[in-house]
C-alpha cells in the first residue's frame, strides 16, 4: 500500500479553529464561558431560534439524557425508538430508569417505520424518539401525527442531521427537543460536544442547570470580572457542560457548515453514480421535500448478490487503505440488551438484516477528488476479488 491510508470520518479542521483554540488557551478561561455562549447563540440563529431555546453540552448522549429528564421520563415509563442507532440512544433511556421499546425500521430509508409505531404504544409510553439515520430525516408528518393523537412528546436524535430539514423546517425544531452531536466524525465537530434545542425555553434552562450539577450559576457567572456571586444547588444535576475549548472549534465549524455540506453532497452523488451498476444496495434517494445532511454514505453488501460477505468486504477495504465503518449493528444483536431486556435479532428483522450488511464509506469534506476515486476503485476491486 503506497498511498496514505484514508481515515473514515476525518475532521476538516482549518486554521480558524486552531487560532481560536490558541486564543482560548491564552485567555485563561477554558471552561464554560463566553465562547460557549457565543456558540449557543450562533447555533440558535442557524436553526432559526433564539438563544434561550438552546443548551450546549459535552455530548449528544448528555443531550438525550437531559431531554428525556426534561420531558419527565422516569422509572415505569416507556420510550419508543429505533433499533438501528448508536447505543447512546437507548442507554440514555435506561439511565432515566425508563424502558426502551423498539420499532423496526423501514428497509429503504433505514429510519423508524411509522406504520409500526402505534402497535407498540402502551399506557406507559411517554416519548417517541426518532433517529434521523445517516442524515436522512424520518417521516416526521406521520410521527408528529401519532404523537399528537396519543399526547406524547417527541425527542429528535439529530446526531447525523445537523444541516437536514423537513418541508423547509430544520431538524431538531419539529419535536419538543432536538439533540445534536459534535463528535469528531460528525458534520460539525468540537472534538466532543452536543447541543439541545428545546421548544420551551424553561425546559432549555432546566437542561442548562442540570448539565452543571444543578447549580443556579455556572463558573463564568460566578468568577467573571463583575465579582464573585454565590450559587445555590437547586437540582441533583450532572457534569455535562461544554467547555470554551470545545466551543472554540465548533464556532468556526458552524461558520463553514454550508460549504462543507455542499462538498459532502458532491461526494455522496459521486458515490451514487459510481455504484449504481454494481451488485450493491445504494442509499435511497431523499424525497424532494427533505434536505439530506449526507452525514453517512452506506452500502449494503449482500453475500449472495455480491459473492463476498460484509465483514470480508470491510477487511478488503481496510487492506486497500480505505477506512470504513458500520452504522449500525442492530441493537437487538448486542448481548447486554439481550440479557437485560430480552431483545432478540428476530424482533427487528429489517434492522437486523441491514446491520449485518451495512458498510459506511469515507464522507469527510476533507477528501480530495483523487481520494474519492480511490474509494470508488477499492469498492470495485473488493467485489472483483470475489
Amino acid at each position: 500500500m503506497s498511498a496514505p491510508f484514508i481515515l473514515f470520518g476525518a475532521p476538516d479542521i482549518a486554521e480558524a479553529e486552531i487560532q481560536e483554540v490558541l486564543a482560548t488557551l491564552e485567555s485563561g478561561w477554558l471552561g464554560t464561558g463566553p465562547r460557549v455562549a457565543a456558540f449557543e447563540s450562533q447555533f440558535a440563529t442557524f436553526k432559526g431560534l433564539s438563544s434561550p431555546h438552546v443548551a450546549a453540552l459535552n455530548s449528544c448522549t448528555a443531550a438525550l439524557h437531559l431531554s428525556l429528564l426534561a420531558a419527565g421520563v422516569g422509572p415505569g415509563d416507556e420510550v419508543i425508538t429505533s433499533p438501528l442507532t448508536f447505543c447512546a440512544t437507548v442507554n440514555a433511556i435506561l439511565h432515566t430508569g425508563a424502558t426502551p421499546v423498539l420499532v423496526d425500521v423501514d428497509p429503504l430509508s433505514m429510519n423508524i417505520d411509522p406504520t409500526q409505531i402505534e402497535r407498540k404504544i402502551s399506557s406507559k409510553t411517554k416519548v417517541l424518539l426518532p433517529v434521523h439515520v445517516a442524515g436522512l430525516p424520518c417521516d416526521m408528518d406521520a410521527i408528529l401525527d401519532i404523537a399528537t393523537r396519543h399526547r406524547l412528546q417527541v425527542i429528535e436524535d439529530c446526531a447525523h442531521a445537523v444541516e437536514a430539514n423537513y418541508r423547509g423546517r430544520p431538524m431538531g425544531t419539529l419535536g419538543d427537543y432536538g439533540c445534536f452531536s459534535f463528535y469528531a466524525t460528525k458534520n460539525i465537530t468540537s472534538g466532543e460536544g452536543g447541543m439541545v434545542l428545546a421548544r420551551d425555553p424553561e425546559r432549555a434552562h432546566y437542561i442548562k442547570v442540570m448539565s452543571l450539577h444543578g447549580m443556579s450559576r455556572d463558573a463564568w457567572n460566578r468568577f467573571s470580572g463583575e465579582g464573585y456571586k454565590h450559587y445555590q444547588v437547586v437540582e441533583c444535576g450532572f457534569k455535562y457542560n461544554m467547555m470554551d475549548l470545545q466551543a472554540a472549534i465548533g464556532m468556526h465549524q458552524l461558520g463553514r457548515v454550508e460549504a462543507a455540506w455542499a462538498r459532502r453532497q458532491a461526494i455522496w452523488n459521486r458515490y451514487q453514480n459510481a455504484f449504481l451498476e454494481l451488485p450493491l444496495v445504494c442509499p435511497v434517494a431523499p424525497p424532494p421535500y427533505v434536505r439530506h445532511a449526507h452525514h453517512l454514505y452506506t452500502l449494503l453488501v449482500d453475500e449472495q448478490r455480491c459473492g463476498v460477505s460484509r465483514d470480508q468486504f470491510l477487511t478488503r477495504m481496510t487492506n486497500l487503505g480505505i477506512g470504513v465503518g458500520v452504522h449500525y449493528l442492530a441493537l437487538t444483536e448486542h448481548p447486554y440488551y439481550q440479557q437485560r431486556l430480552g431483545w432478540k435479532p428476530e424482533d427487528t428483522p429489517c434492522a437486523t438484516t441491514i446491520g449485518r450488511q451495512t458498510v459506511s464509506l469515507p464522507m469527510s469534506p476533507k477528501l480530495t477528488d483523487d481520494e474519492v476515486e480511490r474509494v470508488i476503485a477499492a469498492v470495485g476491486l473488493c467485489l472483483a476479488l470475489a
